[in-house]
């Protein structure tokens, strides 16, 4: 995920975001003097489909909103991991780097880590650009690409909609400002829920969302060390160099980045595919499972 008004909070929470995520096994391993964290999900043979997460600065709990992945893997495997200094991969030490070149290096190693030469990479909105990075630094190991309500290639042209459609639930975001940046983590998770509550297009899907949020959150220090970082990127020159098939999927209704960013990226990805999700906002594969299982399914199978 991304935040419109990026992270003020001083207080960092390392729980888990989701009530229930820790239902997947997964492993750990060490690259460059941190741990990480990752999950396989299936046995099948053939290309891994790999999964960036957004945040910055979260876990990748929050996918487990939704079993696509886990329907995704009776043909292939998954693999979904937590990023450095956040979930269940090691906490980063005083001092240590954190910046798009080393999360582009951390997810090379995890694809070295699962032994697969060529993957299917999947990321979604911070991850969206993770993998457009990633993508640009590694080509050759890139099978099929999909980005998926993604941040913009220059990542602060992101298209923030939240105070046009959501003017009550900034507000009261607002409202808890002054607490929350003196550490008070009721009013970190108050924001967070307010955050979290303007993503969807169901209100019967967020209801159910909210529900499974635990008392966890995201990672300020790796947050505010990435977005430091991404002021120096312009991606844009990249994405018309990709050759391997890319599909980029939007939420009509997505206020964390407006759907004209992903229809950027596509025009400028050349022979692209577009897929856009009526029925959702920030996070397609909860809120329209069934249309985003048929077309990922259908996207790998070409």
């Amino acid at each position: 995920m991304l935040r419109a008004n990026m992270y003020f909070a001083i207080c960092c929470f390392a729980a888990p975001l989701l009530q229930a995520a820790d239902s997947h096994a997964g492993k750990t391993f060490n690259v460059s003097g941190i741990s990480l964290y990752y999950e396989t999900l299936g046995t099948a043979e053939g290309t891994p489909l790999v999964v960036a997460n957004g945040g910055p600065g979260f876990d990748h709990t929050y996918l487990h909103l939704s079993d696509v992945w886990d329907v995704l893997a009776k043909t292939r495997k998954v693999v979904l991991y937590d990023q450095r200094g956040v979930g269940k991969s090691s906490a980063l030490r005083p001092g240590q780097s954190c910046t798009l070149r080393d999360q582009i290096e951390d997810l090379e190693a995890v694809r070295t880590q699962i032994g697969a030469d060529r993957i299917d990479l999947l990321g979604h909105s911070w991850g969206g650009y993770l993998v457009m990075a990633y993508a640009a630094r590694y080509p050759q190991h890139i099978r099929h690409l999909m980005i998926v309500d993604s941040a913009a290639p220059k990542f602060s042209d992101t298209i923030f909609l939240f105070k046009d459609v959501f003017p009550e639930g900034v507000e009261r975001e607002d409202a808890v400002d002054f607490a929350d940046t003196l550490g008070d983590k009721s009013a970190h998770q108050t924001q967070l829920r307010e955050y979290f509550a303007m993503l969807f297009y169901s209100p019967e899907k967020r209801d159910a969302a909210l529900a499974q949020l635990g008392d966890g959150g995201e990672n300020v220090q790796v947050n505010e060390s990435i977005v430091h970082d991404l002021d120096r990127y312009d991606l844009n020159p990249e994405l018309a160099k990709y050759r391997f098939p890319t599909l980029v999927i939007t939420g009509r209704y997505d206020m964390n980045v407006a759907a004209v960013v992903a229809y950027k990226i596509h025009k400028a990805i050349p022979g692209s595919e577009f897929v856009v999700f009526d029925r959702s906002g920030h996070m397609p594969f909860y809120e329209e499972p069934d249309k985003f299982l048929q077309t990922v399914e259908g996207f790998l199978g070409r």
